[in-house]
């Protein structure tokens, strides 16, 4: 499998993104050197860099972090990397997260029908290789609380603020 690797630069950071010929199976939060998010994606993989390739990718995210009104419609491939069924549910019912608004992590469980598993969502939610594609930083605590983010929680308030996203319960 050939992967190919975009790297790019925002007004908050550096971002890189891989894909496989299926899609986008990883993302970085905003670095603060183009080494660091590119090695963050590739890891030791065999992958080549391809600007063409990942152009929307780069165009999308470089928008968002103007604070534009987005919508993520490449392809994703969540598949790749052997992540487990429920980290899939926990993704794609956090994909469906509306831009600008919060959901809480018990509303994500009931989403997906696993009622009770507010806990094992955050766990997906800390291994989610597409942060702000997967927005897991509108996910928060049930009292409106923010909760963990794996980028830091400075991120999430960032993101949040980048946003003017509000809870709704």
């Amino acid at each position: 499998m050939t992967s190919k690797f975009t790297s790019f630069n925002t007004e908050y950071g550096w971002i890189a993104a891989i894909k496989s010929p299926a899609g986008v199976f990883r993302v970085t939060l905003p670095r603060p050197d183009e080494r660091s998010a590119i090695d963050a994606v590739t890891r030791g993989m065999n992958a080549s860099r391809d600007e063409a390739e990942l152009e929307d990718v780069k165009r999308t995210l470089t928008n968002y972090f103007k604070s534009e009104h987005v919508e993520f419609s490449f392809p994703l491939d969540l598949k790749l990397e052997g992540h487990t069924d429920f980290q899939r549910d926990v993704w794609e019912a956090t994909a469906e997260i509306p831009y600008g608004q919060l959901r809480s992590y018990g509303w994500i469980a009931d989403h997906i029908s696993r009622p009770g598993a507010a806990r094992a969502v955050g766990q997906a939610l800390g291994a989610n290789p597409l942060p702000i594609i997967i927005p897991c930083h509108r996910v928060v605590r049930s009292d409106g609380s923010l909760g963990g983010f794996s980028g830091g929680l400075h991120w999430k308030e960032r993101l949040i603020e980048l946003e003017h996203a509000v809870f709704v319960t």
